[in-house]
């Protein structure tokens, strides 16, 4: 079976623009039968199909843009999605918000389900299945078909577009520090698989952090979550097998999972055992003890991202670079850490 080809890569192959392509394909009398005969025979020859994504074009604005978020139980997601909101609507935009729920497929079905001429572009943050199967076609056709695409939080290096996401690494750095400094020097870690970006770059800045203070890596510390089904049993696994004085969970659901488990095993909070998670949510504002957190400015991200789309759209000498912006993180200092 021939593999099936895009629009832009017929016009390459056949030395002429994506536009006379797509005349071709439609049997335009601005182009001459000869072209159109050729640039038919090619698409044929290489199963070129058109698709929804190609009737979604830049000159046909509908003020929609789509938002594809992997999970909306994180408080983080929400304010990113209430970020977005407010900006798009301040620049006379509406918001169409869809869910992966971590999954490829739906991600894919979202994004080919909305770019059927109802969207002008999207704002994404990657799936986990997505990560994990390094298959991105969906968001190179995109690309490609010049819908505007910017990524945020999880993001791929692997494609080409605008991008909005915090220094992971540093903040994570950041928060290691701040505890081994409260006088912690048995960190534990939450994380999830390396696959997961942001999960990855965490792990990366806690042990960067215990390495510039002398502290020897312990690979037993580091708890690797894949599923939401794991965290309790691994958690408890955690504490009946090791020692250590504090837990720094990528999230601040596995944070208040460890810190309950704590709680059930008799520990003093923060006396004897230190809490910090990521993203300064409803969880952590009222969990007891309230706990220190990372706190990522999703509604600023939401802003950041969603500006940065419609400029893009709104741009009409588009120089084809692109741009990362980096949102600085902070530490909510609360009652399940130390004072330094």
């Amino acid at each position: 079976m021939k593999k099936k080809i895009t629009m832009k890569e017929i016009a390459r192959e056949l030395d002429v623009s994506i536009s006379t392509v797509s005349k071709a394909l439609n049997n335009s009398s601005e182009i001459s039968q000869d072209t159109i005969d050729k640039v038919q025979a090619f698409a044929k020859l290489y199963n070129y199909k058109p698709n929804n994504i190609a009737l979604s074009l830049k000159n046909k604005k509908t003020k929609n843009i789509a938002v594809i978020i992997p999970e909306i139980v994180h408080h983080f997601f929400t304010m990113i999605i209430s970020g977005i909101e407010h900006k798009a609507n301040e620049l006379g935009y509406n918001v169409i918000v869809c869910l992966s729920n971590e999954s490829f497929a739906k991600e894919v079905i979202n994004m080919e389900t909305m770019a059927n001429g109802s969207i002008d572009g999207f704002l994404l943050s990657l799936s986990k299945e997505t990560l994990l199967k390094k298959d991105f076609h969906h968001l190179r056709e995109v690309i490609n078909q010049g819908m505007p695409l910017v990524m945020f939080d999880r993001i791929s290096d692997e494609i080409y577009c605008d991008k909005v996401i915090i220094d992971d690494a540093r903040a994570s750095y950041n928060t290691v520090k701040h505890l081994v400094y409260s006088g912690c020097n048995r960190i534990a870690l939450l994380t999830t698989p390396d696959y997961v970006s942001v999960g990855k770059l965490r792990t990366s800045g806690y042990i960067n952090a215990l390495m510039d203070e002398g502290i020897e890596i312990d690979e037993k510390l580091i708890v690797k979550i894949d599923k939401i089904e794991e965290l309790e049993e691994k958690v408890k696994v955690l504490f009946d097998t090791q020692t250590f004085d504090a837990v720094f969970g990528v999230n601040e659901l596995y944070a208040v999972v460890a810190m309950r488990e704590a709680h059930n095993r008799g520990f003093k909070i923060p006396q004897q055992m230190s809490f910090v998670g990521f993203s300064d949510g409803i969880l952590s504002k009222y969990a007891y003890p309230t706990l220190t957190t990372v706190v990522q400015h999703g509604y600023e991200m939401g802003q950041k991202a969603a500006k940065m789309l419609i400029d893009r759209l709104e741009n009409e000498d588009d120089d084809g670079s692109y741009k990362t912006d980096v949102i600085k993180t902070s530490i909510l200092q609360r009652e399940s850490t130390k004072p330094i």
